[in-house]
């Protein structure tokens, strides 16, 4: 296997001599441990399997790669095209070609290539716990506790205000991005179990639902707020300027069908980007982002502005609107400060350079959401915070009413649907806990499958070798066609070629180098074939700094950990890995004359209402 080098050693400080008091091995039987090691699986709030789900792509079990992902995320085919990706920041492929893996777009690819699953999911029992559930809106975080909840016997009911379930993922986010068909598939699963949806159902009173005695009661309304903006002209020129997601709303329903050709957008967050591409295709031909900060500010999501940009949106950085101007009665154009952003004790501060006008004939405000909860009395044991947020326990979910549990966007403000889903898994242990009188603290245990990889002395069940293939580029609809309606979908998925070339750029981050100390016998072949120079044998010592320091290559990055193993049987040195910058390519393991070292499959068994999580394992490539 041919593998990149190392990176550059960072300097650090001398370090004194080894500690005579030898430290506690790395705790490897701990799930936790290697789940970190996993970075994309620790990044993921829902902690999806993503290593295994790429190499089941890899072998085209696309209907097992669906069900792997939708025990965590739920929503496959939604998150396949709209997740925010906090996994691919962490993917260790971007610390070596600067490129992560295309782990959601491959995500899309089971959920586009699989086979009819309703038969596979979880049924709900005919015979039911007795317990009754209330969730107030069909957003993403509700029906991830339905989910969970349906298979235990529960009676669930879910009050929702509009006439469709989705939440936002259906009128915030632009048909463009995700088709209305692969909306209603995924959430026809969890309503088919028998979930009792009463839409056109707004709850207007947390008290009067409560009086009906529900044993446990989740919000998952969202953040359906969007914040004004009020400088002078705000209200004189209120007909042609709009709230982000109430203008994504109408343009949803058909409210509105067609916008001004001079479009502002004051905001740069995905919001934002939804508002400017929608603009486009209802007829804004200059449509215009305006953002306070320049760009490695920004919220938006790279590619979110990779897409806009390319559909003809300019960005203006470093402008603040100061006045909306008028004539005649209407909105013409919009006064802004031009910013010129400096530090001062530590701290971005701006300045004014001078004061710019930009023509305009619809202006669409993006600049953030915020929770609404007029509906719940502030006199029923449901305590808020002083920005008028409820008080939430961040472990389990309950507010102050122990009857009354929340997430999502309802919980701590507008976050991500990838969240809302973890959070749904959340609370729906404890609602379960909580019907059960089972204390909420007591959460499930997690777990974790180690099992070796070896097929041979020198074979190993995964694929070790380095792909230096480049990033695959997702396949985008012609712009003629795309602004031919809101139903054009932009991305087109990968083809077949394509799939095959980004899932052997997976590192397999999860096929763990596991080390026996006492079959060693200090010969140095893993740390001489070991392409990055994450291998040491060396002295204790006791403080983590010293210890980095001492490495073949000083280990810098303190958020990943290093492995120390037993007390080596020659010499009572320890063998040390920097877990940072390992390729998992299995060349150490290859290489030993022992055995030592082996490559072992990690799998995190998540646990879930009322269970355990099972184990999958069921092949590696």
């Amino acid at each position: 296997m041919s593998a990149p080098v190392a990176p550059p050693s960072a300097s650090l400080s001398p370090v004194p001599a080894a500690s005579p008091t030898p430290r506690a091995p790395t705790d490897v039987s701990n799930p936790a441990y290697y789940h970190k090691v996993v970075d994309c699986q620790w990044a993921c709030p829902a902690h999806t399997n993503v290593p295994e789900y790429i190499r089941l792509i890899a072998q085209g079990r696309y209907t097992e790669s669906y069900l792997l992902n939708r025990e965590s995320n739920v929503f496959p085919g939604i998150l396949g095209r709209t997740c925010d990706r906090p996994c691919e920041p962490a993917c260790r492929r971007g610390r070596v070609d600067g490129k992560p893996v295309a782990i959601c777009r491959l995500k899309r690819v089971a959920a586009d290539n699989r086979d009819d699953v309703r038969d596979l999911i979880p049924k709900a029992p005919r015979e039911k716990n007795g317990k009754r559930v209330a969730l107030i809106g069909a957003g993403p975080s509700s029906l991830t506790v339905a989910n969970d909840l349906m298979p235990l016997g529960y009676e669930v009911v879910i009050f929702e205000k509009l006439a469709e379930p989705g939440g936002l993922m259906r009128i915030n986010i632009p048909s463009f991005r995700l088709p209305a068909s692969v909306l209603d598939e995924e959430v026809g699963y969890i309503l088919d179990m028998g979930v009792d949806v009463r839409y056109n159902s707004p709850v207007t009173s947390m008290r009067a639902l409560l009086a009906e005695q529900w044993d446990a009661v989740f919000v998952g309304s969202g953040a359906p707020t969007g914040k004004n903006l009020d400088i002078p002209g705000r209200k004189q020129a209120a007909a042609n300027i709009h709230i982000g997601i109430e203008w994504l709303a109408s343009a949803h329903f058909g409210h509105i069908e067609k916008i001004g050709q001079r479009v502002l957008i004051i905001g740069v967050g995905n919001t934002a980007m939804d508002c400017c591409r929608t603009s486009r295709r209802l007829g804004g031909t200059d449509v215009k982002v305006i953002a306070r900060r320049s760009r490695k500010f920004f919220k938006a999501s790279p590619w979110e502005l990779e897409d806009a940009e390319e559909e003809g949106i300019e960005i203006v950085e470093n402008h603040a609107p100061k006045t909306f101007i008028l004539a005649n009665g209407k909105l013409v154009g919009l006064e802004l400060e031009r910013l010129r952003w400096f530090e001062e004790n530590g701290k971005q501060k701006s300045e004014v350079v001078d004061t710019v006008t930009i023509p305009c004939d619809d202006v669409i405000l993006a600049i953030g959401q915020e929770n609404a909860f007029p509906w719940i009395e502030r006199d029923i044991g449901i305590e808020f915070d002083k920005n008028g947020m409820p008080v939430v326990d961040r472990k389990t979910m309950q507010s102050t009413h122990a009857n009354v549990f929340f997430g999502g966007d309802a919980a701590w403000g507008p976050e991500n649907i990838i969240w809302a889903v973890e959070h749904g898994h959340q609370a729906a242990i404890s609602i379960h806990n909580h019907c059960e009188n089972v204390s909420l603290d007591d959460r499930p245990a997690w777990g974790m499958n180690l099992v070796s990889s070896k097929m041979g002395m020198h074979a190993w069940s995964y694929s070790n070798d380095y792909s230096p293939q480049s990033r695959t580029k997702m396949q985008h609809a012609e712009l003629t066609k795309r602004f031919a309606g809101l139903g054009v979908e932009v991305e087109l998925g990968f083809t077949a070629e394509q799939t095959a070339t980004e899932v052997q750029r997976c590192l397999n981050c999860d096929v763990q180098t596991n080390f026996s100390a006492s079959l060693c016998i200090e010969c140095d072949a893993c740390i001489d074939v070991c392409p990055v120079n994450c291998l040491t044998i060396t002295p204790d010592y006791s403080n983590d700094f010293d210890l980095r320091a001492h490495l073949s290559a000083p280990a810098t990055n303190l958020t990943q950990d290093i492995y120390a193993s037993a007390p080596l049987p020659q010499t009572k040195h320890i063998m040390v890995k920097d877990e940072d910058v390992c390729l998992h390519c299995g060349l150490c393991a290859e290489r030993c004359p022992t055995a030592a070292w082996d490559m072992s499959q990690f799998e995190l068994l998540i646990p879930y209402a009322g269970r355990q999580s099972r184990g999958h394992l069921v092949g590696a490539r």
